[in-house]
């Protein structure tokens, strides 16, 4: 059953977001406010009055680049939505580096995910004019898009950056013989997207794949997203001394740098 969109309401701190022109204007009125309050910090620390008198000169240029009084935090009312075609170029940008920059079928590979659209979640700001996209996530059925180029292509980037000996035999049957109950689990969005959206995206995620299971007109449709497994492509950081022996299970956990926050948990 297609779900309803669900509005949620955050007070984000001030970073420069991307897409919408909204977010853009933010971004400047943030950096000239953050210009505007290290200056002054700066001129009640400066003794020298020639030092001053410049900080000064910067402060009220910045002060001119103002289009309004900003503190530090704006509000932001984030919608989830189901995927649509209109969503394919802020979707692909998202994209653009999943597979570590490699020249593949992206373009194809975004169409499947808007073309499923009773499984997946764009996440955008609403009554944003410029409909930018920040957040995509979505689970596709390995076996059933087998035959698609960029499912290829994206099995054989994954088998070729496997080096663990002990691991290549499972990845190869859950890229094989077992794709039919694998789903390719595809989580992206822009860095500063606030981590209370996390769960909510997940719990929706796992909650439409559930009705899918029942609610799918047909019973191959229905069996496509009765997953046993899941496959996360994604990009940690490794420390150089990470395989030593460590002493607690603290330092194993300290031995890699996550990119996306939702990693590590599902890393382990």
């Amino acid at each position: 059953m297609p779900r309803k969109p669900a509005r949620h309401h955050r007070l984000l701190p001030v970073q420069p977001l991307t897409f919408s022109p909204f977010a853009r204007s933010v971004a400047r009125v943030a950096t000239a406010y953050l210009v505007k309050h290290h200056m002054h910090d700066a001129m009640q620390q400066s003794a020298g009055d020639e030092f001053k008198e410049k900080l000064k000169n910067v402060d009220r240029q910045s002060e001119s680049s103002e289009d309004e009084e900003f503190d530090g935090v704006f509000q932001a009312d984030f919608a989830f939505f189901d995927p649509k075609p209109d969503d394919f170029h802020g979707v692909k940008t998202l994209l653009q580096s999943y597979l570590n920059n490699k020249q593949w079928d992206l373009s194809g590979f975004v169409d499947l995910i808007l073309g499923q659209t009773t499984v997946g979640t764009v996440v955008k700001l609403e009554d944003d004019e410029d409909n930018g996209v920040f957040s995509i996530i979505t689970a596709l059925n390995l076996g059933r898009y087998k035959d698609h180029k960029c499912i290829s292509e994206l099995k054989e980037f994954l088998l070729n950056i496997c080096h663990e000996k002990d691991k290549i035999g499972n990845l190869r049957s859950l890229l094989g013989d077992e794709a039919q109950k694998v789903g390719l689990l595809v989580s992206q969005c822009v860095v500063n997207l606030p981590l209370e959206l996390f769960p909510p995206l997940y719990d929706a995620l796992f909650d439409e794949i559930s009705w899918a299971t029942e609610d799918e007109p047909t019973e191959e449709l229905r069996n496509c997203f009765r997953f046993k497994f899941y496959v996360v492509v994604s990009k940690f950081y490794k420390h150089k001394n990470a395989n030593q022996k460590r002493s607690s299970s603290t330092d194993k956990d300290e031995a890699f740098v996550y990119i996306k926050p939702e990693d590590e948990i599902l890393h382990k």
